[in-house]
């Protein structure tokens, strides 16, 4: 008997589903793969997590998220993670780059908990947890101590408050390095008013700034995911245009003067403001 069937049967993670701070986690097995785990929280898929291989990136958002962590400069990373659940792109982060120090912010404690019973993360190397809000989290960091931020905080199955204003996006500009890349994945449905207000938001602090997603998202023809990522230095466009056109699931890749037309007259969010969070329609929540 298999290492995975064994700790199905004993000791590993237990289908289920458990009490959270913001609803109901559930715990499923996926049956094609030994031991690999789907979270959701409400009927919401929150985390994929396969424990044999760290680096099967299920969700093609992730994937879009580890393709640009593969084109940062090679070694360790010291990265800030800001939402974690069952912590995917940490586990791929301590995988590909090992000696990496990395810090996750969530504020749902019982569903860190949850993944720290079931799913083996303490065993994740140079990996800490910390029961905070991701505002709160950043503020405390040093000035230029981070080579990675990344943003993928979500109630429910809306980005959570907060996290898109100027204020917060200038801290986070301030914890990164010269170097440093934000990473963010956000939703949004037809139109993107919320991506465009967030491009703009982004673009007041960092210079360069990238957009993946798949096109009928892109096209604001469906709601779906979006990853940003900026920095204070030029990114490898053309990599991750070619990476993302071969995926499994194909990505477009916007950047330059493209992202500048796609945010048009947008203006930043700033804290305080009023602002309507995407909100997916009913019969795709099962889907982020």
């Amino acid at each position: 008997m298999s290492r995975s069937a064994r700790g199905r049967d004993k000791g590993g993670p237990k289908p289920g589903q458990y009490p959270v701070r913001f609803g109901t986690a559930e715990l499923l097995a996926d049956a094609d793969r030994p031991n690999a785990w789907l979270i959701s929280v409400d009927g919401v898929a929150q985390s994929y997590v396969d424990l044999d291989d760290p680096t099967n990136l299920e969700f093609d958002y992730v994937r879009r998220l580890g393709d640009v962590v593969d084109c940062l400069p090679t070694g360790p990373l010291d990265a800030l993670h800001v939402g974690g659940a069952g912590c995917t792109l940490a586990r791929y982060v301590a995988a590909t780059r090992p000696g990496s120090r990395q810090l996750v912010f969530d504020a749902d404690g019982p569903l860190i908990d949850l993944v720290r019973e079931q799913l083996e993360l303490r065993s994740v190397p140079r990996l800490k947890v910390r029961i905070e809000g991701g505002r709160e989290g950043v503020r405390s960091r040093r000035d230029a101590s981070a080579d990675l931020v990344v943003l993928d905080a979500f109630e429910r199955a809306s980005f959570a408050g907060g996290l898109a204003s100027l204020e917060f996006i200038a801290d986070v500009g301030r914890v990164l390095r010269g170097a440093g890349v934000l990473l963010a994945n956000v939703t949004d449905g037809p139109g993107l008013p919320f991506v465009r207000r967030f491009l703009a938001t982004v673009a007041e602090v960092f210079p360069q700034v990238v957009l993946l997603a798949e096109p009928g998202v892109l096209r604001g023809r469906r709601f779906g995911n979006l990853v940003v990522a900026a920095a204070k230095v030029e990114l490898p466009v053309d990599v991750l245009t070619r990476r993302a056109a071969s995926s499994a699931y194909p990505a477009r890749c916007v950047a330059g003067t493209d992202v500048e037309k796609l945010r048009g007259k947008a203006a930043p969010i700033r804290d305080g403001e009023e602002i309507a969070v995407p909100q997916p329609p009913e019969d795709l929540l099962g889907l982020f």
